[in-house]
């Protein structure tokens, strides 16, 4: 996946400015696919001229017009192309996973208090997950259609910081009967 893919799918949702949507990426698209305010910019010119986005100026009181853009038929088109190809499996790369692979050659202790803090970082995700699941789907048996996409990227999100907890948890107890 490209992130003009990404960007595509945000503004099939909604027009944005550059600025709202970086802030997008940075409150829920950003989870599962990291981008700079920078590189969104300078993809949102290619699309420009690719034709899969087009731009117009929003006046805005006591501040420079915004450029606020919105998806075309040839981004749409482009969008269903993308979709209609097989995702190929992300392989899994961890640095904690090699870490642990080098547990009897290096600081057990550091590593230890490593899965420690990740543990608490998949605990802090998954609480935010968990808050925004209760505050967007309270029903999730009654979820629109057009959201169903959007709950079931939250839902992964949620599984893929269940798991992580489990496997430090895991860690922690295995390393702690040694």
């Amino acid at each position: 996946m490209a992130l003009e893919h990404a960007i595509l799918v945000s503004l099939a949702e909604k027009t944005a400015s550059g600025y709202d949507l970086a802030r997008r990426f940075d409150a829920s698209i950003g989870h599962f696919w990291k981008a700079s305010h920078q590189q969104i910019y300078k993809v949102l010119g290619r699309m420009e001229s690719d034709k899969w986005v087009e731009s117009h100026l929003v006046a805005q009181d006591n501040r420079p017009d915004k450029k606020v853009y919105s998806i075309t038929g040839e981004g749409r088109d482009e969008l269903r192309r993308w979709t209609s190809v097989p995702t190929p499996v992300e392989a899994l790369r961890s640095e904690l996973a090699v870490k642990l692979r080098a547990l009897p050659f290096g600081d057990a202790d550091a590593i230890v208090a490593d899965v420690r803090t990740r543990r608490q970082a998949h605990a802090a995700q998954l609480a935010y997950y968990e808050e925004s699941a209760a505050k967007f789907y309270p029903d999730p048996d009654s979820i629109a259609d057009d959201a169903v996409g959007a709950w079931l990227v939250l839902r992964g999100g949620m599984l893929v910081e269940q798991g992580g907890i489990a496997w430090c948890d895991e860690i922690l107890q295995r390393l702690a009967e040694r």
